[in-house]
């Protein structure tokens, strides 16, 4: 069983599920880039019953509220929304739990309030956004989000009604790892039914998103700080298994060679069979793993 929650913010509301006790060690949970709150369903409850799990819509996303008209959502956006519900919930320390692009947001918040966080779980995540090795690339993609949002305002399209079939069918042709199951839960909190047909409940400037990413050296003495309560789940299949990221270009080796140094004392690092949606698609494989290192007093230890 989970409860709804809701927490008001200046441009309307954060919306948010909640599961166990709310006396319970509290667990903050982030989703991924276009998902919601429910890519978390079927992990949470194989999860220990006595901790208090509450799993955020970032803005512009599920059933939260948009940003502001002429905004763009920018990465630090994520991180502000976690300070928001952790202020509202009067929460002084607690884990986080993030999937994907919600892993580099709670790996950014872990930096930057590293006295609230006590454990941090990344799941098809490493806890951050890798900025373009080449500058003209890095402009390129800077002046995109501004171009991508000027084009979307320029349109002003109302949002296209499809079928449960299409939109589901939709869903799954953007999300290869994806499977029908996982995407019908993901559409019970990311769509709304009109007369029309179902509507993404999704804002599209999401789209235009302006990372903040990171330069190899910042990511290695980012590392370097962590001291200790930190899980890594990578999935065989996935988009981040480090032997498909040593292929790529030395920029992803030498932040391999750096998660080694510090992996032995400070950094579990477990690679699972499945995909990048392998804790919705099979959450039996990652859940003992995330319990026994939520239950464990040193985090330290072999898994």
């Amino acid at each position: 069983m989970f409860s709804e929650m809701k927490f008001p913010v200046p441009w309307g509301h954060l919306a948010a599920k909640a599961w166990g006790p709310p006396e319970g060690h509290p667990v903050l949970c982030l989703h991924g880039w276009l998902d919601n709150a429910n890519t978390f369903d079927r992990l949470i409850p194989l999860l220990p019953k006595d901790n208090h799990y509450v799993a955020v819509d970032f803005s512009g996303h599920g059933l939260s509220s948009h940003r502001p008209a002429g905004s763009p959502y920018h990465f630090l956006d994520y991180v502000s929304d976690v300070r928001r519900v952790a202020a509202a919930l009067q929460w002084r320390r607690f884990t986080l739990m993030g999937h994907s692009m919600g892993g580099a947001v709670a790996g950014m918040f872990c930096f930057l309030y590293p006295e609230m966080v006590d454990k941090l779980i990344l799941l098809e995540n490493l806890g951050f956004l890798l900025a373009p090795e080449d500058t003209e690339a890095w402009l390129k993609s800077k002046r995109m989000v501004i171009d991508r949002l000027l084009s979307l305002e320029a349109r002003q399209q109302a949002p296209k009604a499809r079928s449960p079939e299409a939109a589901l069918q939709r869903l799954l042709e953007a999300n290869r790892h994806l499977t029908a199951e996982g995407g019908a839960i993901l559409l019970q909190r990311g769509a709304t039914e009109t007369p029309a047909g179902l509507v993404y409940n999704r804002d599209m400037r999401v789209r235009t998103q302006s990372r903040e990413s990171l330069t190899m050296e910042q990511c290695v003495k980012l590392l370097q700080k962590i001291q200790d309560r930190v899980l890594i789940i990578l999935a065989q299949d996935g988009l981040l298994v480090p032997r498909k990221l040593e292929s790529k270009n030395h920029f992803v080796i030498a932040l391999r060679e750096a998660f080694e140094r510090t992996l032995r004392e400070h950094i579990q690092l477990v690679e699972v069979p499945g995909s990048h949606f392998v804790h919705m698609n099979e959450p039996e494989v990652v859940s003992g793993i995330i319990s026994n290192f939520l239950t464990a007093h040193d985090t330290r230890a072999r898994l």
